[in-house]
C-alpha cells in the first residue's frame, strides 16, 4: 500500500508518497481501505512538529486524521465492525495515517456511514463536527432560542457550528472574510459581518455564544460581543489567551474528543441532511502533496479539502 509520510519535522518538502507494509490489526483495532481523507490543519501542524509535546511516534510517521472507507479487517475483541462495513472516524493522533490507502485506528473512534452520506461527505465530519459540537453542546450548553456569534463562520468547523446551532434551534450571526459573505448567508447565519470591517457596537452583550474558530478576535471583541453570563469559547490557544482564561469563567477552550460518542451525534445530525459541510477541492493520493503544501501556504478553499481513492 503507498501513504504520505515524513521522516522528521518540517516544512512540505519532508513529506514523501511511499510504499509501506500495514501490520496486523492488535486488540480492538480496525483495519480500513480508504475511500476519501479530509485535510485539517492540524495534520500539517503535527509534521511541523508544532504539537511534538502532546504528540509523540516513531519515524517515519504518516499524516492524516479524518477518513471514510471500507473495514477489510478486525483485531480481537472488537464487536461493533466486520469485514465490509462502511465506515467513517479518525485516527489516534501518535500514528496519524488517513493519507493512504489503508489506515489502522481503534474500534472507539469510528462509527458506520449512513447509506445517505457520500463517503467524501463522511470524511470530512470527525474533525470539524466534533470540536463544533463540543464547543457549542458540551461547553457552551446551548439551548433553543439563544443567539450565537461564530468568528470563522465559513471554514470547516464554522460551518459545522452554524448548522449545529440552527439545528439546535439558536439564531446565528457570522464572521467571515468579503469573498465568503453570501455562502455564509446561504447556509443560515444573519447578521454576517466582514473581517475588514469594524463589529458594529449594537451587536455588543448580545450573545449567549461567541465561538472563534480561527483565532482572530481580540479578548476585548470577545467580552464585548457576549451577554451577562454568556461565554467565549476558543480553539485556537494561545499562551497569553490560556493565561486570561484561567482568570475568567466566561472564556473556554475545546479541544476535540473524537470518541464514539460524540461522533455519533454528528453523524445522526448529518444523515438527517441537517449538518452539510461545502467541499472546496479535491485531489487523488498521488497528487495529495502539492494540496496539502498550497493549504499549508494559506490559500485555503470555501470548503474542506478532501482526499479521493481512485
Amino acid at each position: 500500500m503507498k501513504r504520505i509520510q515524513y521522516y522528521r519535522y518540517g516544512g512540505p518538502e519532508e513529506m514523501h508518497l511511499e510504499t509501506y507494509e500495514l501490520p496486523a490489526p492488535r486488540k480492538d483495532e480496525i483495519v480500513v481501505r480508504v475511500k476519501a481523507a479530509s485535510i485539517n490543519p492540524v495534520d500539517w501542524k503535527v509534521r511541523q512538529g508544532a504539537l511534538k509535546f502532546m504528540v509523540r511516534g516513531q519515524f517515519p510517521r504518516a499524516m492524516g486524521s479524518d477518513f471514510s472507507g471500507v473495514v477489510e479487517s478486525v483485531g480481537a475483541g472488537v464487536t461493533r465492525f466486520c469485514a465490509g462495513d462502511d465506515v467513517l472516524g479518525t485516527t489516534p493522533p501518535n500514528t496519524s495515517g488517513a493519507f493512504a490507502e489503508k489506515v489502522i485506528t481503534k474500534e472507539k473512534r469510528a462509527v458506520k456511514k449512513p447509506t445517505s452520506l457520500s463517503y467524501e461527505d463522511a470524511a470530512i465530519l470527525p474533525i470539524v463536527g466534533v470540536t463544533a459540537w463540543l464547543a457549542l453542546v458540551s461547553k457552551g450548553h446551548l439551548r433553543a432560542g439563544q443567539r450565537v456569534f461564530v468568528n470563522g463562520a465559513y471554514g470547516g468547523v464554522g460551518q459545522a457550528a452554524v448548522h449545529i446551532a440552527k439545528a439546535l434551534g439558536a439564531l446565528v450571526a457570522g464572521r467571515v472574510g468579503p469573498g465568503a459573505l453570501s455562502d455564509t448567508r446561504a447556509i443560515g447565519a444573519d447578521p454576517v459581518l466582514d473581517y475588514l470591517k469594524d463589529i458594529p457596537d449594537d451587536l455588543n452583550k448580545s450573545f449567549d455564544i461567541v465561538f472563534d474558530c480561527n483565532g482572530s478576535l481580540t479578548p476585548r471583541q470577545g467580552d464585548a460581543l457576549i451577554k451577562r453570563g454568556g461565554v467565549v469559547i476558543d480553539i485556537n490557544p494561545t499562551f497569553s489567551k490560556l493565561m486570561r482564561s484561567l482568570f475568567s469563567r466566561h472564556r473556554k477552550f475545546v479541544f476535540a474528543s473524537l470518541g464514539a460518542e460524540n461522533l455519533q451525534k454528528v453523524v445522526d445530525l448529518a444523515a438527517s441532511g441537517k449538518l452539510p459541510i461545502s467541499i472546496g477541492r479535491k485531489a487523488t493520493l498521488e497528487k495529495a502533496i502539492a494540496l496539502i503544501s498550497d493549504l499549508e501556504t494559506g490559500r485555503r478553499p470555501k470548503g474542506k479539502a478532501v482526499i479521493v481513492m481512485q
